[in-house]
């Protein structure tokens, strides 16, 4: 796993890169305008921020993550103690919060912790190209930005990105989105799979009809 640590203090920053370099990809910068950049353009699992930085407030480069739509997980460090501090890092997004001087055994146990954290959510989320479905939300963003489905254009949807890539007749999408007791043809996919391909339109996605056979949903070249 890769970690951003954005830390201004070179010589804590250099150990604290030496001890998780043993287990993770560890990226050191040392100002706000570097971090922010390297959060920007890398896939980062967890980022370690200092809130002293020369540049900027470290509260300033979190609010830039978060309204950038970055939702890997952020854990402060700092030398304030003030509680006001630790509330506003908490409301702009932060995941967890550790003063200056720590124990270098309780970072490693929180970075643990955010990680495993990580890992769970990531078990839970079903990806094709830019498109998201977030199985514990039962929410579909494209390129960050929430698609607006019905609930059973969601579960046309859910089913076809579960299938990765395998087709799914009308019968087996129909099984995906009804009970016993409803009443639904299998004319209704075809609907279903007409609006979802409009909704998708522009993403880079499309849904694929084997004549006779069922649909499957791939990627546009």
């Amino acid at each position: 796993m890769r970690i951003l640590l954005v830390e201004d203090n070179q010589r804590l920053g250099a150990g604290l890169k030496r001890l998780l370099d043993a287990s993770y990809a560890v990226d050191h910068v040392l100002t706000g305008e570097n971090g922010l950049a390297a959060a920007q353009s890398q896939p980062y699992d967890l980022i370690i921020l200092d809130l002293s930085l020369p540049d900027t407030d470290g509260l300033e480069v979190l609010r830039e993550i978060r309204n950038g739509k970055l939702t890997m997980p952020v854990l402060i460090l700092t030398a304030r103690d003030e509680l006001d501090d630790r509330i506003a890092g908490l409301d702009l997004g932060a995941d967890d919060y550790m003063t200056k001087p720590f124990e270098l055994t309780e970072l490693e146990a929180r970075v643990r912790a955010l990680l495993r954290r990580v890992s769970m959510e990531k078990t839970s989320l079903l990806q094709i190209g830019s498109l998201i479905f977030d199985l514990r939300n039962n929410q579909v963003t494209a390129e960050n930005e929430p698609l607006d489905l019905s609930a059973r254009e969601t579960m046309v949807l859910r089913a076809l990105m579960m299938a990765n890539g395998r087709l799914l007749s009308k019968s087996q999408l129909l099984d995906s989105i009804t009970r016993f007791d409803d009443d639904v043809s299998e004319n209704a996919i075809e609907q279903y799979v007409s609006r979802l391909r409009r909704k998708l339109t522009g993403h880079g996605l499309s849904i694929n009809a084997a004549r006779g056979l069922g649909y499957h949903l791939s990627e546009t070249s």
